[in-house]
């Protein structure tokens, strides 16, 4: 596997490097500090890209739409200090498959690199705004927010809703990793983003909210 990290801090291209080697034996890396150098390093053989967005020579978003038309099958995840989800919507709409914060830990950043390598996309927990939510749906408060059952489905993925199906039966995140053929690590990011959506601290207290939804 070969993987393009663009940042033109060195710190964190060596750092972003060592937690990815985790990813198996044979990982290479490719280092781009400049955008001019990310355009000039987009092979054929590139398995992944991951792209910050402040790199010298960017106009904002513009180089992650220039690799996605020079590379229109490469996988990309955006990594940058913006935690602002107007940021993130656009960056996913340039046509990256995933936008992790510098923020989060190293650990949720190497699962949401599987998560995007398997196929998936992974969506900041960040990024999902109750408030936006259109609501001509029977509300319920639970956790201070405003919700229905069926506005918990629009707001979360199709993966998230199932993760949350099967911790309502009780299943442990090893378990539900199994039935959903993902990683264990990818289910506790699923559950980060549904604990955020509803406004709780664990799975029990998950869970309860779930059964006050279904109830309303």
């Amino acid at each position: 596997m070969k993987i393009l990290i663009a940042d033109d801090h060195r710190l964190i291209v060596e750092a972003v490097a060592e937690k990815l080697a985790e990813l198996g034996p044979g990982v290479s890396f490719v280092q781009a500090l400049s955008v001019q150098e990310l355009l000039d390093g987009i092979g054929a053989d590139l398995d992944l890209a991951i792209i910050d967005l402040g790199m010298p020579g960017a106009r904002g978003i513009d180089h992650v739409a220039q690799v996605r038309r020079l590379r229109p099958g490469l996988p990309i995840v955006v990594l940058s200090g913006h935690e602002d989800p107007a940021v993130m919507r656009a960056a996913f709409d340039a046509g990256a498959s995933g936008f992790i914060p510098k923020a989060y830990s190293p650990e949720v950043m190497l699962s949401a690199v599987q998560l995007v390598l398997s196929g998936g996309t992974y969506v900041p927990p960040m990024m999902m705004n109750p408030p936006a939510l259109a609501a001509p749906q029977p509300p319920l408060a639970y956790g201070g927010v405003t919700r229905s059952l069926a506005q918990l489905r629009n707001v979360l993925t199709e993966r998230q809703f199932e993760v949350l199906s099967l911790l309502t039966e009780g299943q442990p995140n090893k378990q539900i990793g199994r039935n959903l053929g993902i990683s264990e690590g990818t289910v506790k990011i699923h559950l980060a983003a549904i604990f955020r959506v509803l406004k709780v601290r664990n799975r029990t207290e998950a869970v309860v909210a779930v059964r006050e939804l279904s109830n309303a």
